[in-house]
């Protein structure tokens, strides 16, 4: 599938993941094993050098596949507030050393010799955003703010603490059909791990990747309706959707191998040097499809250097939603039943969750996830033979088990990221219905972590306080059975889990100010929150960027938007009987928007601005075309 005849030592990254004054963590998959030196420039301090052979783990995933995770303590504390520049060094085969900006020179902005990091003192500025779909047609929210970092280079202050990827980083459920085939490639071109697949129509990963029907028939290779009845939900119409996938599915990925090369993918150009994937035998219509997302998927390859530029100088945090594993993940009780009660579901589901481990999770929080990643890497072992079943299925129902997928981040003010995936409440009025996005016991504690602090910014994939009209829609969708049609999952969708979190909002011991970032619903908006005739009562804003690289259909939207003003208008008597009536909720109207429109429906990314005491005092969604929207503050908020 490729006719390229060498491979370089590393094909994505390096990553930077969590990094300190004190600590730097950076995420990379090499083709082979490395021998590997850190050079650190600090602007007014002597340079560092690293060895890095007892500061890096290593997980073969291939043949040629090797992810590494480099954790480095260091003796010498950075400055915070400065362009800190970096190399990283490989030792070839030859036994010569390549300095980073040779085998990687996109890496490096116009005018700078290396790559570089800023230690952010305090959390003072964050870039935000979620779901980021390869073949949508739009431009990448990641190449514009590459765009704007790089008018940055000068001023180190200015630079954002943190990236924060809020969920749908990759899209394991809905993927174009030249996106599948450059998979395949990839796994060739790097000799990536094969799977048996216990319940499957097909008895291996091989089997699949030849399988007439592994590009836009992937439906018929989930498990079989007659078999199990319970894995599909009719839609009105009488379209059949596998409850555990999009309604997009025909390209669904389902092996380990598969969900890690999609990383690779959309997250490095290398990978698309290395293969050369032709179109695979297919009827008039696919044909035409394929060629159709051909022109998509080409444009945003050519974004991925700036993509990789950006993600090699700000530091990311990053937490799943249902795209990174498959649409409507956990989303009922009765779908929980239905997906884990058949082996091949289950198996595609432990697979999305063994590479969100290795891929994104692991650079969170190293400490908490090493266990995890010592079981993968023992399931994994030299990475050249086929995976042992049921040791794989006993890592997937350890990572099932596992609560633990949260994380904080120590500073001014606090980072808080949120499961809201894995530990749900389900609903104890009926099985069909919504579960809670998180249990009582996953809300005490980050109740827990509020009284701590006077400030937080809290990371919840899915808004806490969303669109009232679209909330409503998803509960009438509700009552009447259908709830994985509208995908109802809000915070306002089970009554436990809505209760309980308005309930702490309205605690006299978390009087600070809280700032809810989020992403999921595909448009943006902002919300200022106040809690109702309470004195030194928190203040909350609910600031959502959504997606990097996708939209709302446009003129849905719109009318959402319109109906939404005029149905829960201040005076409407309808806002008492939602559950937020002991709130004051007051939009915010971006100032590009017409007409009054309050949620703006562009691919892009979040950019918050905070002040010391975790305020945000700028607000602006950078848009994909290469303008930017303000969300400016409303001129009287009364409570």
């Amino acid at each position: 599938m490729n006719r390229i005849d060498t491979l370089p030592d590393i094909v994505a990254g390096p990553l930077l993941r969590r990094i300190s004054a004190a600590r730097l963590v950076l995420w990379l998959v090499a083709t082979r094993p490395l021998n590997m030196t850190l050079v650190l420039r600090p602007g007014h301090a002597d340079s560092q050098s690293v060895g890095l052979a007892h500061h890096q783990q290593c997980i073969p995933i291939g043949q040629r596949a090797f992810i590494y995770l480099i954790d480095c303590g260091l003796e010498s504390p950075l400055p915070c507030d400065e362009r800190i520049e970096y190399d990283l060094q490989v030792e070839t085969l030859q036994g010569e050393w390549r300095s980073l900006p040779e085998w990687a020179p996109w890496l490096c902005y116009d005018g700078a010799a290396y790559p570089a990091f800023v230690v952010a003192s305090r959390h003072h500025r964050l870039l935000h955003g979620s779901c980021r779909k390869p073949h949508h047609a739009s431009a990448d929210g990641l190449v514009r703010a590459d765009s704007w970092l790089a008018e940055q280079q000068a001023a180190p202050t200015e630079w954002p603490a943190w990236l924060l990827m809020t969920g749908d980083q990759v899209y394991a459920d809905d993927v174009a059909g030249p996106m599948l085939r450059a998979v395949h490639a990839l796994i060739e071109r790097l000799g990536l791990v094969d799977e048996w697949l216990e319940g499957a129509t097909v008895d291996d990963s091989q089997a699949l990747y030849r399988s007439p029907d592994s590009y836009y028939r992937r439906a018929e290779l989930l498990p079989d309706v007659t078999s199990n009845v319970a894995l599909r939900e009719r839609f009105f119409g009488g379209v059949k959707k596998p409850v555990f996938t999009s309604a997009n599915a025909h390209n669904h990925l389902m092996t380990l191998a598969e969900m890690l090369a999609m990383y690779c993918l959309v997250w490095s150009p290398t990978p698309w040097q290395v293969i050369a994937p032709t179109p695979p035998d297919l009827n008039d219509k696919d044909a035409e499809l394929y060629r159709q997302e051909q022109a998509v998927i080409d444009d945003f390859v050519a974004g991925l250097p700036q993509c990789a530029r950006l993600m090699a100088h700000l530091p990311s945090l990053m937490i799943f939603d249902d795209h990174d594993v498959t649409d409507d993940w956990n989303l009922t009780a009765d779908w929980e039943r239905a997906a884990y009660g058949n082996p091949f579901s289950k198996r595609i589901i432990g697979n999305a969750l063994v590479a969100y481990l290795l891929c994104q999770a692991w650079g969170n929080d190293p400490d908490k996830m090493n266990p995890l990643v010592h079981h993968a890497s023992t399931l994994m072992g030299d990475g050249d033979q086929p995976l042992v079943c049921a040791e794989q299925d006993g890592l997937i129902e350890r990572l099932l088990r596992f609560q633990g997928w949260e994380f904080q981040v120590p500073g001014t003010p606090a980072l808080i990221v949120l499961d809201t995936r894995t530990r749900r409440w389900r609903s104890e009025r009926s099985p069909h219905r919504p579960s809670g996005l998180m249990d009582w016991e996953a809300l005490m504690e980050m109740q827990q972590a509020l009284m701590g602090f006077k400030s937080a910014v809290i990371v919840s994939p899915a808004p806490m306080f969303g669109v009232k009209l679209i909330e409503g829609i998803q509960k009438l969708f509700t009552l009447v059975g259908k709830p994985l049609v509208v995908d109802a999952e809000n915070w306002m969708a089970h009554r436990g889990a809505a209760n309980t979190l308005l309930q702490i909002w309205q605690h006299s011991k978390t009087p600070g100010n809280y700032v809810i970032l989020s992403g999921d619903v595909h448009y943006s908006f902002v919300y200022d929150i106040l809690v109702r005739r309470r004195k030194s009562a928190p203040h909350l804003w609910q600031i959502t960027s959504s997606g990097i690289k996708n939209t709302f259909p446009k003129q849905l939207l719109n009318t959402f938007d319109r109906l939404n003003r005029w149905l829960y208008a201040p005076w409407s008597p309808l806002n008492w009987l939602t559950k937020r009536r002991k709130l004051s909720v007051h939009p915010r109207d971006p100032d590009r928007a017409s007409a009054g429109e309050r949620l703006w429906n562009a691919s892009g990314i979040g950019l918050v601005t905070l002040d010391e005491k975790g305020r945000p005092i700028n607000i602006r969604q950078l848009d994909a075309d290469g303008s930017e929207v303000l969300f400016p503050a409303p001129e009287r908020i009364l409570s």
